[in-house]
């Protein structure tokens, strides 16, 4: 397998049924193309272990602004809610970059996961043998480097109060945004990153800002007293800006990660980088109950939307994801990621993971030579 298991968090229909509902959210900029190509792929798998999906596509981000003036409509929030799982491409672009906050595409994504209770956010970072020489990083730093970014997802300074742009007394205006963890919420994410950790090296970074924050102070906290319960996991801690400086330095010494939702945000995507592409990584976002949503890291590249050019793959790793952490499908999760793997080892590359002696595809090429090796599987 091309990632280790980690705790299902969401509770899903029974996979002896093979029935699914799939909320696709294509979203904007490349995300139309790379869904495409993990529809067809996730069909082909289909076909093959006896899965049957039921497709409803909704909007969301930019797309839905431009047809309904809001980025997440009450009906695609209904849509996911009565799904079994939901697979997002990406959202977002210059073109609607002028609107006010709660008005622009990522407002539909925090809306999101705030709707859903999605406060887990998976973020794998694993080095693949194929692509080594893609990262920027020296062969010997990143070589083995398999890190698991768990993300607190619904807190922190994206959803603390108060938050907003006002007048002081004076007539200049000043920004405030809060960042603010209960114990409950620290505590829940805790206890994924540590079931995580177990079932992966034991070894568990706890990052924050302790040394300036309060807030920080409460997640060490509660992090230290949460330890006792797993005395398999060697807990650390680390500052966020030595945490960035070491994951850089010496990538190895990390198995899993949990931090905060800035920090996680900022650090996910630095991690994913390692790799050599951000187009690469897929995510799963997980609540307690209920579907989970599953997307590439990367965003939604509006600068080569509709050219044919965009990387698919973390895409259809995220539905590779979403079989295994949101379905229970493991060995069709299994088939796919081992499909990934065997085009890489034949050559075969877009853009944005290029080498010297490759073959350069497009997206929709890219596409099909999965789903050939999927068919010859």
């Amino acid at each position: 397998m091309m990632f280790e298991s980690v705790q299902t968090f969401n509770h899903p229909k029974s996979a002896m049924t093979h029935n699914y509902r799939i909320t696709l959210l294509p979203g904007d900029g490349i995300g139309p193309e790379i869904m495409t190509v993990a529809v067809e792929v996730l069909k082909v798998v289909g076909k093959k272990f006896d899965i049957q999906f039921e497709w409803k596509e909704a909007l969301i981000g930019g797309a839905a602004i431009d047809a309904t003036g809001e980025p997440l409509p009450c009906s695609t929030l209904d849509i996911c809610r009565n799904s079994d799982s939901i697979l997002l491409a990406a959202i977002g672009g210059y073109k609607w970059d002028s609107l006010p906050s709660n008005l622009r595409p990522e407002a539909g994504l925090l809306g999101l996961r705030a709707g859903l209770g999605l406060f887990a956010n998976l973020r794998p970072a694993k080095i693949l043998p194929q692509l080594i020489d893609a990262s920027t990083l020296k062969k010997e730093v990143v070589e083995g480097v398999d890190i698991l970014v768990v993300r607190e997802l619904t807190g922190g300074i994206y959803f603390g109060q108060p938050r907003g742009i006002f007048a002081t007394e004076t007539g200049e205006k000043r920004g405030v945004n809060t960042m603010a963890y209960t114990e409950s919420e620290i505590e829940r994410i805790g206890r994924v990153a540590f079931e995580a950790a177990r079932k992966r090296g034991k070894k568990l970074c706890s990052v924050d800002k302790s040394n300036v924050l309060e807030v920080s102070q409460l997640w060490r906290d509660r992090m230290t007293k949460l330890a006792k319960e797993y005395p398999d996991v060697e807990l650390s801690h680390l500052y966020v800006d030595n945490a960035a400086m070491q994951l850089l330095r010496y990538p190895k010494q990390f198995d899993t990660i949990v931090t905060g939702n800035l920090f996680g945000d900022i650090l996910s995507d630095a991690a994913a980088m390692l790799t050599g592409s951000i187009g690469m990584l897929p995510s799963a976002s997980l609540g307690a109950s209920g579907p989970g949503v599953f997307e590439p890291v990367h965003g939604s590249a509006p600068d080569i939307a509709g050219q044919d050019k965009a990387n698919p793959l973390a895409q259809v790793l995220s539905a590779a994801m979403m079989l295994r952490y949101g379905l229970n499908e493991a060995t069709a999760a299994d088939h796919i990621e081992s499909s990934v793997l065997q085009v890489l080892q034949n050559g075969l590359r877009t853009g944005d993971i290029m080498s010297p002696g490759m073959n350069l595809l497009g997206c929709r090429a890219m596409g099909e030579a999965l789903i050939k090796t999927l068919e010859g599987a």
